[in-house]
């Protein structure tokens, strides 16, 4: 049941990476890596960038949710596995620890961004996307980019990570925000849905990103310069969104 519970984080918003995660009780298993701890959020608490409350926001866990934390103590804070690989912090009062590793096969790779990994999630075709968005993290905005690695602007990320999963969208935010099933409420959106907010200084749709669950959203951003999260319902978002589809 245990492991039925991470595997399902993973083929949700993971915040993990590999694909054939399980949980261990030793792990001395040939051809294993461990990952870490699996751990259990005891709140609903926000995953940092850095062990800074100032810092950008990862991702916000639910209460009761499962993580993969380093084994290491840190003191007010502990290191939270994410999808992309790399680490956020979360306040070590918010998490519980539990006494099982979290392993996947040794030749896995933390950094692989390959379509191998991304398939073997499972989930909804939007859960994918949402989970495979963020692995993007860090990557540099470029405008009028389509290297997901080295430079990419709002609309061809999504139009990217869509695509990895068989679904082709137009080139710009704008035929995007044409294409698919409208969403109308907020609380009907769905992680893996597209959002599409308005330039005003075009006078028409010009952002797009992919929403990830519990409010936050995953994009390319001119403003922050790179592949980043924000908070959806924030006035800054809110107040241009125009549209959602599926």
């Amino acid at each position: 049941m245990l492991r039925m519970k991470v595997l399902s984080l993973v083929s949700s918003i993971s915040l993990l990476f590999a694909a054939g995660i399980v949980c261990a009780q030793e792990s001395s298993r040939e051809n294993l890596r461990v990952l870490g701890k699996l751990a259990q959020a005891l709140r609903g608490e926000p995953i940092y960038f850095t062990d800074n409350v100032k810092s950008r926001v990862y991702y916000r866990v639910k209460p009761y949710e499962y993580l993969v934390v380093d084994e290491h103590k840190y003191d007010a804070w502990v290191k939270v596995l994410m999808a992309n690989g790399k680490y956020g912090y979360m306040k070590s009062e918010a998490v519980a620890k539990l006494p099982y590793e979290v392993t996947t096969q040794a030749s896995s790779s933390a950094s692989s961004r390959g379509n191998t990994a991304l398939m073997s999630r499972g989930g909804t075709t939007g859960q994918v996307a949402a989970g495979y968005s963020t692995r993007f993290i860090g990557t540099p905005y470029q405008w009028g980019g389509n290297d997901p690695n080295r430079g990419i602007d709002c609309s061809a990320f999504v139009k990217f990570v869509y695509g990895q999963i068989g679904v082709d969208l137009p080139r710009t935010a704008a035929e995007q925000a044409l294409v698919g099933s409208p969403v109308t409420r907020y609380e009907d959106l769905q992680t893996g849905d597209r959002l599409y907010f308005w330039d005003r200084k075009r006078d028409k749709v010009g952002h797009t990103g992919i929403y990830l669950g519990n409010g936050y959203f995953c994009h390319s951003s001119a403003g922050a310069g790179q592949v980043t999260t924000d908070y959806l319902f924030s006035e800054k978002w809110l107040k241009i969104l125009v549209a959602a589809r599926r």
